[in-house]
């Protein structure tokens, strides 16, 4: 995993550069730390980023400027700040998790964790880069997503897609539990899940309330199962 760091204060980037080693292990690459926005952005262009830890005051700088800028990209985005007033903005802009300061090891350990688990907050939208800026796709508006390589395809209810630079895999880490993994290709929202349909071969489709037909995962059946009657 490569880690960027974003923070101005040079005790407070040490300090987080330290415990992501001893917490990510010393056998990954150390982190990068950059101190201001420019640097940072400079360092993302770069597309070979895992996860940013973000302070939000940087130096006068707004770090939500930042944030907005990447939060299309398709790495996850830890903030850690002392602006906790800001932590609902920033989880509705997706990041996977919103630290405060001053902190404890393991509450930075906890936010690590989540890297390859779901959020921590209230994501109500998704960011895409279009049109050369950012556009922010209300969760609601997602019929479901389509894992496309690296990216995966919001197909929205009107009928339109988007892309996002983010894979599945991180996309899935990121929403609420009720959007479910159906199949490695597919999320969908359960509460569109109108009924299952077992076709010949023991194959599994998932009928959403569009009339929409999905393929289930055969390792995938069971949970989801569980899930439509609990």
């Amino acid at each position: 995993m490569k880690v960027l760091i974003v923070e101005d204060e040079p005790l407070a980037a040490r300090r987080l550069e330290r415990l992501c080693r001893e917490l990510l292990g010393q056998d990954l690459p150390p982190p990068l730390v950059c101190a201001s926005l420019a640097d940072a952005r400079e360092v993302l262009a770069g597309r070979t980023v895992d996860l940013v830890l973000l302070d939000l005051n940087l130096a006068g700088e707004d770090g939500f400027r930042l944030l907005e800028e990447v939060a299309a990209g398709s790495f996850h985005t830890v903030v850690v700040s002392a602006n906790t007033d800001q932590a609902l903005r920033a989880f509705e802009l997706g990041v996977l998790d919103f630290v405060a300061k001053p902190y404890t090891r393991e509450r930075l350990e906890k936010a690590l964790a989540r890297v390859g688990g779901r959020g921590a907050g209230p994501l109500r939208t998704l960011a895409v880069r279009k049109g050369g800026g950012i556009v922010l796709v209300p969760l609601e508006s997602v019929a479901y997503i389509q894992g496309a390589g690296d990216y995966a395809e919001l197909v929205l209810r009107d009928g339109r897609t988007e892309l996002s630079e983010k894979s599945l895999d991180r996309l899935e880490a990121l929403l609420p539990t009720d959007f479910v993994r159906i199949h490695r290709s597919y999320l969908v929202p359960l509460q569109d899940v109108a009924r299952l349909w077992t076709q010949e071969g023991s194959r599994t489709d998932v009928e959403l309330r569009s009339g929409t037909r999905l393929p289930v995962g055969r390792s995938r059946v069971k949970a989801l199962k569980a899930r439509l009657d609990a």
